[in-house]
């Protein structure tokens, strides 16, 4: 059955016109990134923060750049350093190559903040981060959040031990202190004009498609259920037309509807091998 499954998304990927890429955090597991899957995946990355009786949601908080600012920065500037060193896994490529044989009809839609598309070369005007990036920063005063920066000449300090941010980026503008330009937990500030436009291409792109009437393949990687942003984008892609199918690799939560896709029961790299 799975088998069966593989090899009609196969021939679906080779019939399609047009590519639609939604990547969750599994996508970069295979680069050695952590999705922070659960209470106990997280405080493994950060031993520091389980002391502090703190889960990702607790930390993913733009309320810490207020009361604790080298709190805050250790965390993001530790994850900014981590995604500034990992190099894209061979998936990326294998995708890459795919959307260069589809005449570079495409589109990558992600609830990453990693910047690992752009990495491996994906076109920026052709990727959609819905949660923003940690590459962008902006201004945690709610006053002064106009402006959104490249982050690419901060550079963060910090004491592991302690997991305390010994340098803290500052607005461009007001000098207050800056963060980065994610949408986290109960977050009314975040500023999404640059997340917005992104939106706004990728719209442009994916309605021409049903003008068109393309053939489309879109192909989920690592979307899991805790926070279903992709996945629930790529459904919803997916029953647009007909001529629109979703394959969704996963390990654990596979399952997509027999009307809309197919399903590829691995991790990221190796459901991308499989089927391409």
């Amino acid at each position: 059955m799975r088998d069966a499954q593989i090899n009609l998304a196969k021939q679906f990927i080779k019939d399609a016109d047009a590519i639609l890429i939604t990547a969750g955090a599994g996508m970069g597991v295979d680069s050695g990134l952590p999705d922070f899957r659960g209470s106990e995946g997280f405080w493994r990355e950060y031993p520091v923060i389980e002391h502090l009786g703190l889960d990702f949601e607790d930390i993913a908080n733009p309320k810490w750049f207020t009361i604790n600012p080298p709190l805050a920065w250790a965390f993001y500037g530790h994850r900014l350093n981590l995604y500034r060193e990992t190099t894209p896994h061979d998936g990326f490529k294998m995708l890459l190559d795919l959307v260069k044989s589809k005449n570079d009809d495409y589109f990558v839609v992600t609830s990453n903040v990693d910047g690992q598309f752009q990495k491996a070369k994906f076109d920026e005007d052709k990727i959609f981060e819905v949660h923003g990036s940690i590459h962008h920063f902006q201004c945690s005063e709610k006053e002064c959040k106009s402006e959104i920066w490249e982050a690419n000449k901060e550079s963060i300090e910090i004491d592991m031990d302690k997991f305390e941010a010994l340098t803290i980026p500052l607005c461009k503008n007001c000098g207050d202190i800056a963060r980065p330009n994610i949408l986290m937990f109960g977050d009314w500030d975040w500023n999404g004009k640059r997340s917005d436009k992104q939106e706004n291409r990728f719209y442009e792109w994916f309605n021409q498609l049903k003008i068109d009437g393309k053939k489309l393949a879109i192909i989920e990687i690592g979307a899991g259920t805790a926070i279903p942003t992709i996945r629930n984008y790529g459904e919803k892609f997916a029953k647009k037309s007909k001529g629109f199918k979703l394959i969704r690799i996963n390990p654990r939560d596979f399952y997509v509807s027999k009307y809309i896709g197919f399903s590829v029961v691995d991790g990221g790299l190796n459901g991308l091998k499989k089927i391409l």
